[in-house]
């Protein structure tokens, strides 16, 4: 009897343990589509918000917000594409200049992508004339290479602010168009006057949140701008204590 109330047993777990996935999945898929839909009555509502906002100033709005994601994209492709593993880049530099030459060493700079190879092949080429012409090779490079890395950032600041403000004229506008109706009329509908500055709050709610998306990239961008500088000063630094390390044996 045990033995065959053990096998009922198991026959019942096996019959129960496709249904239980069934139900799990089911539970999953239904789960997702709550979700789903609760996302898209979120979409569907700020839609209608923002077709209520008013064509003029929300247009604006969108523009910011459209052209700021575009630029803030390029940049932060850009600089991640900038970016450069120094502790193997630095040793195989120092390494190809030590035993195949300067030309070797640029032709090496030339291959790799970013500033800190620009920069450095840029300043081999007065690497003949001496350390201090190196110095302010790189120096001079090396603004450069930052005025290329910085392109774009002050469109995103522009946005920044543009937003916001356009946001609040357009609900400044508002209310005083709302006002010149209850002047019109002589008299005032509370439900007249709550659906006009209800729409020109509008705008000030999307300028807010345009510049709240637009910050979050634009400081992204800034430390990622942080970063490559300092990969790039520290690789002027290093390339230039191993010129002076070769000068001096050299010089021994």
């Amino acid at each position: 009897m045990k033995i065959k109330s053990k096998i009922s047993g198991i026959v019942a777990l096996l019959m129960l343990s496709p249904l239980t996935t069934f139900a799990q999945e089911k539970a999953d898929t239904t789960a997702q589509k709550v979700q789903e839909s609760g996302l898209i009555e979120v979409m569907a509502d700020m839609k209608t918000k923002f077709v209520q906002g008013g064509v003029g100033f929300m247009s604006v709005i969108a523009i910011c917000l459209i052209l700021g994601l575009a630029i803030a994209i390029e940049r932060i492709i850009s600089l991640n594409l900038a970016s450069i593993n120094l502790r193997k880049f630095l040793p195989e530099l120092q390494s190809k200049l030590k035993n195949e030459g300067v030309d070797a060493a640029r032709n090496y700079c030339e291959e790799q992508n970013g500033p800190v190879p620009n920069m450095i092949s840029e300043s081999l080429i007065r690497y003949h004339k001496g350390v201090e012409e190196v110095e302010k090779s790189i120096v001079g490079y090396g603004q450069v290479e930052m005025g290329k890395l910085e392109k774009g950032l002050g469109w995103i600041a522009l946005f920044i602010a543009l937003a916001p403000m356009f946001g609040f004229m357009g609900t400044v506008l508002g209310m005083i168009e709302a006002f010149d109706d209850i002047q019109k009329s002589g008299a005032i509908k509370i439900d007249e006057v709550a659906r006009g500055i209800k729409i020109a709050l509008l705008t000030t709610v999307f300028g807010l949140v345009v510049a709240v998306i637009l910050q979050i990239f634009y400081n992204y961008c800034t430390a990622k701008l942080e970063s490559v500088v300092n990969q790039m000063e520290e690789a002027a630094l290093v390339f230039v204590d191993m010129l002076i390390v070769d000068e001096y044996k050299s010089k021994s």
